[in-house]
């Protein structure tokens, strides 16, 4: 019987699609590491595991995360249930071997990602070539292939548009007009109109294209123009912004069909 306890994953990147993957892979029993950078850029910071490095510690749907200084110390947390977040670029040597990394930066281009950096290298969405950068390539693009696990190839390209949600697509996503200190005047499921200022960069406000409820907020501090840095949903549910999402539990569902399907076949 195949024993996922000790097939360590290491998740690189706790946003909420990759805190989707978190959250089915340590739902299981797989040990889970999260490495982050050390100012997260996660606007849904309600369901994602990044917001630890902040705040210390998160709980996403039952699952608790906890900020954590060293690979040693990660280990450790996994072994009580937590999953570990540690501020890291690269992947750092464990005290168990790595048997997954999963690369969930969602960059949109393939970064520093390979086939061989363990035995096992999934890659999520955009930028990522199955048998280039990574064993498998799980597709994160709304529609019927949401999830998907491709083995040949690569995922559905970056079209630069945020997917359609109640009728709404790219109007949904802020990105900041200014470099500069952000600030906000509005907080996680606030019911907001057009037109309502949500915060401000140095003197430029910050204004909503839509209505509807504050899904993502990047955390305030100094952001560069262009920068996403919230997110407004307008089915005005605001109990959404505390559970993961269908498509980050899509994709979860993936990268989870895609590591079994692997530990199978190799008689892990």
């Amino acid at each position: 019987m195949t024993d996922i306890a000790r097939c360590l994953v290491v998740v690189r990147g706790g946003g909420d699609v990759g805190s989707g993957v978190i959250w089915r892979l340590r739902r299981v029993g797989f040990p889970v590491v999260v490495l982050e950078l050390a100012r997260p850029l996660t606007i849904r910071r309600t369901v994602a595991f990044s917001s630890a490095v902040l705040d210390g510690r998160v709980e996403i749907d039952g699952i608790e995360g906890s900020l954590v200084d060293s690979p040693a110390e990660a280990i450790a947390a996994t072994r009580r249930g937590v999953v570990p977040v540690l501020v890291a670029d690269v992947v750092p040597p464990f005290p168990m071997p790595v048997a997954v990394i999963v690369d969930a930066r969602i960059a949109k281009r393939a970064l520093d990602t390979r086939v061989g950096q363990a035995p096992f290298v999934v890659g999520l969405g955009p930028g990522f070539v199955a048998g280039v950068h990574c064993d498998a390539v799980v597709e994160t693009m709304r529609g019927h292939r949401l999830g998907t696990v491709i083995r040949e190839g690569a995922a559905a390209p970056n079209t630069g548009v945020p997917g359609e949600l109640g009728g709404a697509a790219a109007e949904r996503v802020i990105h900041a007009e200014a470099a500069g200190c952000l600030t906000w005047d509005v907080g996680f499921g606030e019911l907001i109109e057009a037109g309502q200022r949500l915060g401000r960069i140095g003197q430029v406000p910050v204004t909503a294209k839509i209505g509807g409820t504050v899904r993502g907020l990047i955390a305030p501090g100094e952001v560069q123009a262009g920068l996403k840095i919230a997110d407004v949903d307008p089915r005005r549910d605001p109990g959404m912004i505390t559970h993961v999402s269908d498509k980050a539990l899509a994709v979860g569902g993936g990268v989870l069909e895609a590591i079994l399907a692997w530990m199978h076949d190799t008689g892990r």
